[in-house]
Order: structure tokens, then C-alpha cells, then sequence
């Protein structure tokens, strides 16, 4: 018995045989048309309309709050999305593997004194000084120590990228129990998990992450409404993403494997 269950989220319809060819389930996101063969997260109870700004947060919503609980509790469930996989374990120097045999498709045992599957970390200390210069000058008044390596740490990058005191704002509005250790966590690593990915074994776990996060970003949708225009409108799966990496290390124990980057529509589209 295959004992994981990963939902891949797409944008395109044109994509359902291609996510099936992989024995995924294939969740639709988005304006796009979707055949019957897409799990969507506009039925039910749902945020769908929020998804400009959520991204793929919407489908986590959903799954949280119509299908969670009648989950098998043995089950391994997984996030990845049309352009990033988890890498199963074979070689990436064999030319001759595709993308269908390159991906995972089952628990491995090394998995079984661990709760969380997590990617392996985005490193910002590698942001260009030229880039800095150009992007991020308002940020660096902020952040000074960014001058070297070991000062480019999340809220750096964030303020950067994602809009200057954001970042801040938004913890100031966690809950008093993940407020301080959150914001310690931004202003002193230089490295996050990728991805709004993971897999996880246990219900009552991902239960308590959506009942952390949610009411969050909820508070956050106080403060900053929905005003950010272009890249920025997904702010809040921006937020989630670092949110997410130190909340699954902080509250779980978490086995961190590689992450591939493939876009399928490349080849349909």
C-alpha cells in the first residue's frame, strides 16, 4: 500500500495527464478552466477569492478545513507544484531519467524517526553586493550588518524584496508564544527552507500549524489589506513561506531533502 498521498498545485488544466502520469493528486488553482479531474479549492468552505494574494495557501485552507480529518491517519501528506518536486533518489548525473522518474513517489525509511519533510534551504548570504546597491538601499539602512555575508539573513531579503518594515509588522501581530522566536529566527539566519512545501505524517501536527497561521495572516490582512500590485500581491504566501520553515524546525522533527525545479508547462504549453 502506497501510504503518501502528494497534491501537486497547478495553474493550467492542460496539465491534468501530465500530474496523473505521476500519481498525484492534481489540484487546480486560479482562473483557468479545470476539467472534473481537478481537486478545487472553491467548493466548500473556502478562501478561493483570496488566491491573487495567498497562492497556493488557498488549497491548504481548503484541505484544513473540508478533508484534514478524513485523511487516513497513516498517511504521509505532501505539497509540491507544477514547476517543483521532490527529488526521489536517484542520480541527477543520469541524463537518461525524466522528470517522472527523477521525482517521489514514496515514503523512504529514513523517514521514520522524523514528523516533517522539509526542502533543503535557500541560502541569502549569496545576494550580489551590486544587487544590494540596486535593489535594496532602503533596506540596508535597516539592516547595515548586510554589508557582509552573514548579515543578508531573512528580514534583510524580505524587506529587500517584499516591501521595507513588512516583515515586522507582520510579527508583531503573531501570537505572544511564536512572536519572539520568529523574529529571532528572521534577524539571524541567512537560510530558509524553499517553498510553501512539506510533507507530513501526522494530522494533529498540520492541524496546529493552519490553526497558527491562518488566524495570522488573517490579522496581517488587517494591517495590509490587499494593495500590493504585480509580484507583491502574493504577499502573504511570501510571509507563510518563512513562517512555515520555522515553525515546522521549531515544533517538529524535521528531515530536510532536495527539491527539483521543473516546469511542466514547458512541455505542454
Amino acid at each position: 500500500m502506497n501510504n503518501l498521498e502528494i497534491f501537486c498545485i497547478c495553474i493550467h488544466n492542460k496539465l491534468l495527464d501530465k500530474i496523473k502520469e505521476f500519481n498525484y493528486t492534481p489540484v487546480g488553482l486560479g482562473t483557468d478552466t479545470f476539467s472534473s479531474g481537478w481537486t478545487r479549492d472553491n467548493v466548500g468552505v473556502n478562501i478561493s477569492s483570496k488566491n491573487k494574494f495567498y497562492g497556493e495557501l488557498t488549497f491548504h485552507y481548503w484541505l484544513w478545513k473540508n478533508k484534514l480529518n478524513s485523511i487516513d491517519k497513516d498517511k504521509w501528506i505532501g505539497f509540491c507544484g507544477y514547476r517543483r518536486f521532490w527529488k526521489n533518489k536517484c542520480s541527477d548525473s543520469d541524463m537518461s531519467l525524466n522528470i517522472n522518474q527523477k521525482i517521489l513517489k514514496k515514503v523512504h525509511p529514513s523517514w521514520e524517526n522524523y514528523d516533517v519533510i522539509l526542502g533543503e534551504h535557500i541560502f541569502l548570504d549569496q545576494i550580489p553586493l551590486i544587487k544590494i546597491i540596486k535593489y535594496g538601499k532602503t533596506a540596508f539602512l535597516r539592516n547595515p550588518k548586510a554589508i557582509f555575508k552573514r548579515g543578508r539573513t531573512i528580514r534583510f531579503q524580505f524587506d529587500m524584496f517584499h516591501g521595507n518594515g513588512v516583515l515586522d509588522k507582520a510579527i508583531n501581530l503573531l501570537d505572544q508564544n511564536e512572536r519572539e522566536d520568529f523574529k529571532f529566527y528572521v534577524r539571524n539566519n541567512t537560510s530558509f527552507n524553499c517553498g510553501n512545501m512539506f510533507i507530513c505524517r501526522s494530522k494533529e501536527l498540520m492541524n496546529r500549524y493552519y490553526e497558527t497561521i491562518f488566524p495570522w495572516l488573517e490579522k496581517c490582512e488587517a494591517t495590509f489589506g490587499f494593495k500590493f500590485k504585480g509580484y507583491e500581491s502574493r504577499i502573504y504566501g511570501f510571509l507563510a513561506e518563512r513562517f512555515m520553515a520555522f515553525w515546522f524546525n521549531k515544533h517538529s522533527k524535521v528531515l530536510e531533502i532536495p527539491v527539483i525545479y521543473h516546469d511542466l508547462t514547458k512541455e505542454i504549453l
